[in-house]
């Protein structure tokens, strides 16, 4: 689960290009983009990346919801955390769609998708993840949560199996976010769960209220705000420059969000091949340990303190993130 931040992250400020025909990012976003620091490798201007586009589908309830893609080859399909959105994946995308054809879904009331207050439910994300398949005619793909975004991962393959999933990853997201007051600490430490009062964590994450440990135990905030690795700062500051938050908008989903408890999920219906990813600054490692231990032959990465190893690792260390995560994907079965 992703912290919120004021200025980072969520409702499209241009929301009317997400119903504009694919085109090149640039034109959709209707200027161009410098990043801030120069990295050998990685584009130094938004234009630089020539193959990044940005198109739209609407789902069955009628919201238009807006993706990012690039590249050609096996399609590879990443899901956003809570208020996060395509923009933030741009270096993760550049890296990988050397070899695949990477997708990147802005969740309803997130990135470029529109707003809306209704269907604001895990199980309706997953099944918008599911009719954005369906409108690309995927039948299999590889698939990749990172915080919610695995939440509706976990929900995707409660309603409709793994059949249409190659292999999947998940990026440091707990099992349930909610502890239970009748949880032992062991039960409360597999799950990963950091709060026991739902609404205090929502208010304390949609306002400028600082939690303290006993309504919510968490390093994500600071973590967030810790600008500590220049890719994390350039994919931070484009995301800034094009998009802003709704909060209203993401409080939509929180709750469900935070209440769902997936561990049936997670030991009983997973049988593909399954890469966990996540750090020692993570507020649940103890969780992610669980969730390896309960999918058979899944693999564990854990990134260290000078491997960025927090909520937030794809985005700040993308290249030993993209490098692992294109290993896992490209093993045989």
């Amino acid at each position: 689960m992703k912290p919120i931040r004021l200025a980072l992250g969520g409702v499209a400020l241009l929301l009317a290009c997400a119903t504009a025909a694919a085109a090149p990012a640039q034109t959709v976003l209707g200027k161009d983009f410098t990043f801030p620091n120069a990295i050998v490798g990685l584009p130094s201007k938004l234009s630089d990346f020539k193959d990044l586009q940005i198109n739209h589908f609407s789902t069955n309830d009628g919201v238009k919801l807006a993706y990012w893609e690039a590249g050609t080859g096996k399609p590879l399909i990443f899901i956003p955390g809570w208020s996060a959105n395509g923009a933030q994946y741009l270096n993760v995308m550049y890296l990988l769609s050397k070899r695949y054809h990477v997708y990147v879904l802005d969740p309803r009331n997130q990135g470029l998708s529109q707003h809306v207050d209704y269907g604001n439910r895990i199980s309706r994300f997953a099944t918008d993840l599911k009719e954005f398949g369906d409108h690309l005619g995927i039948k299999k793909a590889d698939y990749v949560g990172w915080s919610m975004g695995a939440s509706v991962l976990w929900s995707y393959i409660d309603l409709y199996g793994t059949k249409g999933i190659g292999k999947v990853a998940f990026i440091d997201e707990p099992p349930s976010i909610y502890s239970h007051a009748d949880w032992t600490e062991k039960e409360r430490l597999e799950a990963g769960a950091i709060t026991s009062d739902a609404e205090r964590m929502i208010d304390s994450f949609t306002s400028p209220k600082a939690p303290n440990k006993m309504v919510v135990d968490s390093q994500a905030f600071q973590r967030a705000t810790l600008m500590d690795s220049p890719y994390y700062q350039n994919s931070e500051s484009f995301a800034q420059a094009f998009v802003k938050n709704d909060i209203e908008a993401l409080k939509r989903v929180m709750f469900d969000h935070v209440t769902n408890d997936w561990r049936d999920i997670i030991s009983k219906r997973i049988n593909v091949p399954t890469a966990i990813f996540t750090g020692v600054y993570s507020d649940s490692l103890a969780a992610q340990r669980w969730i390896h231990s309960a999918i058979p032959n899944s693999v564990l990465h854990v990134y260290a303190a000078n491997e960025q190893g927090d909520h937030f690792l794809a985005f700040k260390n993308p290249l030993k993130f993209t490098a692992e995560l294109d290993a896992f994907l490209a093993k045989p079965k």
